[in-house]
């Protein structure tokens, strides 16, 4: 499970912030809080903000994280990383940004982070607490001097030399299969970040993964059933081209002028169904998949787009009910859906704003941590929907008359 996730001089985000799924003390809706050993964990958080404010630079510093350890040991030695630093200062334009995450893998804790620019790697950092107790011990630290490895991560004895600038030297251990390292790669490999607009590419998933195993078919009818979607059954084309080309095709029930079912009709789904149903029906597998399969955690930029709000909060519902997530799984998303403001679907610690200040920089803060002028914190009776609209929290667009 994730417990917190930092970038810092990473587009517009030019100090470190961080997103805690740590739940704090406060007392409502406690049923959904997830313990784990000392630790008391949330499966959800949503993200609100005006327009540019950086919400998808945050959800982008995700992808961006998996990005480059999963693949920078591949790169070739003058291959360039990506990276987008705060550019609206002299000083951070010109220094690497950060990246860290904290998660649990089993019981035990693992915190994981580098700076990179777009050429090389200057640090990098492992760290474990065995069980989440005690202190943490050191597996390996890189600076620009060189990579230091610690008696706990002998695997990674050896491969200082082979790891070029621009490649994690986390990546490189795992390419020569180091138990810790597989471990790591195996648990955030369950971490995905999705873009909410851009979907289509993600039904080639849904469809494989029938292709590949006929009883997920039944798996992915029944989960789509939860949305009351119109149509009672789907079917995949045998043949992969008539497949891109349709997507799936949908069996509706037909009727006589009564009302009385006296058929059925089997309609393309690109076209005769809306561009909601087509969104959630690219989604639903990599949604099944991180509920009741990976144990993992799903990031989503703009999920609210094209759907209605009551799918949206049925997909929320899904994780943040224990009996419908089982696994613990986690979901972090972006969203300007103020209808699902409301303390009856989150606790104030699940709910985060981002906001830019005066020199055009994304401050991310929860409402949990929001003061009041008086110095108070936000009440769980407020109506939060109406405040967030009123301006109360921030995070608004500024509309000029």
């Amino acid at each position: 499970m994730l417990i917190n996730f930092t970038v810092g001089n990473f587009r517009s985000f030019k100090d470190k912030k961080t997103l805690s799924l740590e739940a704090t003390s406060i007392s409502e809706l406690k049923e959904r809080v997830i313990s784990k050993g000392r630790y008391k964990l949330l499966p959800s958080a949503v993200i609100y903000g005006a327009n540019s404010s950086g919400k998808s630079n945050f959800i982008n510093a995700s992808l961006k994280f998996n990005t480059l350890l999963f693949k920078s040991a591949q790169f070739n030695s003058t291959e360039e990383l990506g990276i987008e630093p705060f550019l609206l200062n002299p000083k951070t334009e010109k220094e690497p940004s950060f990246f860290e995450i904290e998660f649990f893998l089993e019981n035990d804790i693992y915190r994981y982070g580098f700076t990179v620019d777009n050429k090389r790697v200057y640090e990098e950092w492992l760290y474990e607490k065995k069980e989440g107790k005690g202190r943490e011990r050191c597996l390996f630290i890189r600076t620009e001097e060189g990579i230091g490895v610690e008696k706990y991560f002998k695997e990674g004895e050896g491969l200082e030399d082979k790891t070029r600038d621009n490649a994690l030297f986390l990546s490189v251990v795992n390419t020569f299969n180091g138990s810790i390292a597989k471990k790591i790669f195996y648990k955030l490999n369950s971490m995905i970040s999705l873009s909410g607009l851009e979907h289509d590419v993600l039904n080639k998933i849904t469809n494989s993964f029938i292709a590949e195993n006929k009883s997920f078919k039944k798996d992915i009818s029944d989960f789509l059933s939860k949305f009351d979607l119109g149509f009672q059954d789907f079917e995949i084309p045998d043949d992969k081209d008539l497949a891109n080309k349709i997507k799936a095709y949908t069996t509706h029930n037909k009727y006589d002028d009564n009302g009385k079912i006296i058929g059925s009709v089997k309609l393309n789904m690109i076209q005769n169904e809306s561009s909601g149903t087509n969104k959630l029906f690219d989604f639903i597998s990599v949604i099944y998949g991180v509920l009741n399969v990976m144990r993992g955690v799903l990031f989503i930029d703009e999920l609210d787009a094209k759907l209605h709000p009551l799918i949206t909060r049925k997909i929320i519902d899904l994780f943040n009910n224990p009996e419908s997530n089982p696994q613990n799984s986690q979901l972090i998303f972006a969203t300007h859906d103020t209808n699902l403001l409301s303390t009856k679907i989150f606790r104030r610690d699940q709910i985060w704003f981002t906001e830019k200040d005066n020199a055009e920089a994304t401050d991310l803060y929860s409402l949990v941590e929001f003061k009041e002028s008086d110095g108070t914190k936000v009440r769980k009776d407020r109506s939060l929907e109406k405040d967030y609209i009123n301006g109360r929290y921030g995070a608004i667009p500024y509309i000029k008359d």
